[in-house]
């Protein structure tokens, strides 16, 4: 430290108290929200602790300063928990006969012009079509009169019977079973289908935890809104976790084969993502390539996701960010049983 500037000093002082973060960061998978909610926030900014880190290692690096030790021992330590967060070898597009799946949260198809574009949701409804998949899962769905969509089968859970806002999931294949967990005092919730493919019946719930309520436009963390911001995402947090204990018992019936997919409002480094993943395959890191950021905010974050049972093959995985219909961005996966 004494061959260092002072300007230097004070770089590596914010290095320390970033790498500091980054390493408290690698407990949050096994920290329930329900008993430090405060804790939880920290998940959201993994992926800018983990770049700044890395800039850090650069920055010394190139001063050629013993410093860089810091964080490269820290990302290191962590890599297996860092490396979620960028992929450098995607597959191919496959042409594999498999089961395709989409997970779209839609916002309401702009109901409420949150977008100052008429067309959002014809847009959105086109893009869908293109896509074509097998099983397509809407969050935040919204019940349109005039555009549709051309699938046989399809489940529709609305908050209310008179209210024409929830989750959907329209599939090519038959629907013989489906349900909902019926989260309780909240709009969001977790539906599921069985469907029939070939001899499997496969299940497959579609996911919106909590919603965090982040402005995308208008709320930043540092801002003077700041600590109601931090105050709400807190309470969420704690919500999820009561609502992913739901989920887990739920599950616990079913020893079929599974899809779990949707809005987690939860990154991957997080307690809630840790606890849904556990016996499952995250598609984006068995085929995606780059950030796979999913949600449209000023940092990389990854909230959406589509998990398949170990056993199986995910062929190809792609997230859509030039589809700017909505907050989120639209993924697709084709996956073999």
């Amino acid at each position: 430290m004494k061959k260092l500037s002072i300007i230097d000093k004070f770089i590596y002082f914010i290095n320390t108290l970033l790498a500091l973060a980054l390493l408290v960061s690698y407990l949050l998978p096994y920290i329930s929200p329900e008993k430090f909610p405060f804790l939880a926030i920290l998940s959201l900014f993994v992926p800018v602790l983990i770049i700044i880190n890395s800039l850090f290692v650069l920055y010394w690096l190139i001063k050629l300063k013993k410093q860089l030790l810091l964080s490269t021992l820290i990302l290191v330590v962590g890599w297996s928990f860092n490396s979620s967060l960028i992929q450098f070898t995607g597959k191919e597009l496959s042409n594999e006969k498999g089961l395709s799946i989409m997970s779209y949260n839609v916002r309401m198809f702009n109901r409420w012009k949150w977008i100052d574009n008429d067309s959002i949701g014809k847009n959105i409804i086109n893009f869908v079509k293109s896509k074509d998949a097998d099983i397509v899962l809407f969050q935040e769905y919204y019940i349109l009169e005039k555009e549709k969509l051309d699938y046989e089968y399809k489940y529709i859970k609305t908050q209310k019977k008179d209210n024409k806002t929830g989750l959907a999931i329209y599939s090519k294949y038959p629907i013989i079973n489906k349900g909902s967990l019926n989260l309780e005092n909240t709009s969001n919730n977790i539906i599921f289908i069985d469907i029939i493919k070939e001899k499997d019946t496969v299940r497959i719930y579609n996911f919106h935890l909590q919603s965090l309520q982040l402005n995308t436009n208008e709320e930043n963390f540092g801002q003077e809104n700041s600590e109601k911001l931090i105050a709400r995402l807190k309470e969420s947090f704690k919500i999820q976790a009561e609502q992913t204990n739901v989920f887990l018992e739920h599950e616990k019936a079913w020893k079929g084969k599974k899809i779990v997919a949707g809005d987690f409002n939860n990154t991957s480094y997080s307690w809630v993502y840790n606890q849904i993943v556990n016996d499952k395959t995250d598609a984006f890191l068995e085929a995606g390539e780059g950030f796979g950021k999913t949600f449209n905010y000023w940092f990389p974050l990854r909230i959406d996701f589509i998990l398949t049972d170990k056993n199986t093959s995910v062929n190809s995985y792609q997230s859509f960010q030039k589809q700017k219909n909505s907050d989120h961005f639209p993924i697709l996966t084709n996956i073999s049983f």
